[in-house]
């Protein structure tokens, strides 16, 4: 009698096969019994492991892993906290005698771009989302915060880099029809403008006076190491010059003078013969 009770309480369990979810690792994620109520008793598993039961009483009696400890019924759903890629796996929910197979899926996505989320315009970068704890089946787009650009897939080469490229970009992560995505906030920038160093050259134009007839000197010349500007070097030339030309002076006068003392003794002794 008792098998018999058993073989039809196995017949009258009705079985569908229910949502895939996916969660990323750390977060929080439910899973939906897709049952609105139970009478007797209310059972959560993942595989053959125990995670909650609940009875018509209302007593909660969780499993010994790890994953029921992080598990709790809110009505006749299953929530678990902190998912980790362990998590992943075949759930089924047991409601009377309703039964609801689940599947989750959990991925640790990795968002960059190289070199750095800030790029100069002209320059090249690339825009990686990595996914792991998937099998086949899912599906990686990159989507760009400005319409006008296409979607790009799991590697996107900004090649090169406009100013539509600056803002948030979305990676969407598809699988069984459901959906997570991480963001990635790129800023572009206009290039560092170019410096050239200062022209150091004058241009220095010197009006000499017409009585010394000399033409009109423009000196082009850079700062002198010394520290000397080229108006200092063109004073000490004339100086240079004068000083010359006062020396000769002297010279030609002391010549004069000299020439002048020895011509007189003759005279002197000419007068005496005479006398």
């Amino acid at each position: 009698m008792k098998m018999i009770v058993w073989f039809v309480f196995v017949l009258g369990a009705r079985s569908a096969a229910g949502d895939v979810f996916i969660a990323k690792v750390g977060q929080k994620v439910t899973l939906n019994c897709e049952v609105s109520s139970y009478t007797r008793s209310l059972v959560w598993r993942r595989g053959d492991d125990l995670l909650c039961s609940v009875d018509q009483r209302g007593f909660n009696r969780k499993g010994t892993i790890d994953l029921a400890k992080r598990s709790a019924v809110r009505h006749v759903n299953l929530e678990i906290s902190g998912v980790r890629e362990t998590d992943a796996g075949k759930f089924t929910c047991l409601a009377d005698q309703t039964l609801r197979e689940h599947s989750l899926a959990v991925v640790s996505v990795s968002v960059s771009v190289a070199p750095s989320a800030v790029l100069q315009l002209g320059s090249e970068a690339t825009l990686q989302c990595d996914v792991r704890g998937l099998d086949e089946g899912y599906e990686v787009k990159w989507k760009s915060p400005n319409a006008g650009l296409p979607e790009g897939t799991s590697t996107t080469q900004l090649k090169p880099v406009t100013s539509l490229h600056d803002g948030t970009w979305q990676c969407v992560i598809t699988y069984g029809g459901n959906q997570i995505s991480e963001s990635l906030t790129i800023k572009v920038k206009e290039p560092p403008p170019k410096t050239t160093p200062p022209d150091r050259t004058k241009n220095i134009t010197i009006f000499v006076p017409v009585d010394q007839k000399a033409p009109c000197v423009i000196c082009t010349a850079t700062d002198d190491p010394l520290g000397i500007s080229c108006w200092m070097w063109l004073a000490m030339g004339v100086c240079c010059l004068f000083g010359i030309l006062l020396m000769l002076c002297v010279m030609v006068c002391v010549n004069v003078f000299c020439k002048g003392d020895k011509q007189r003794p003759l005279e002197r002794n000419s007068s005496n013969l005479y006398v």
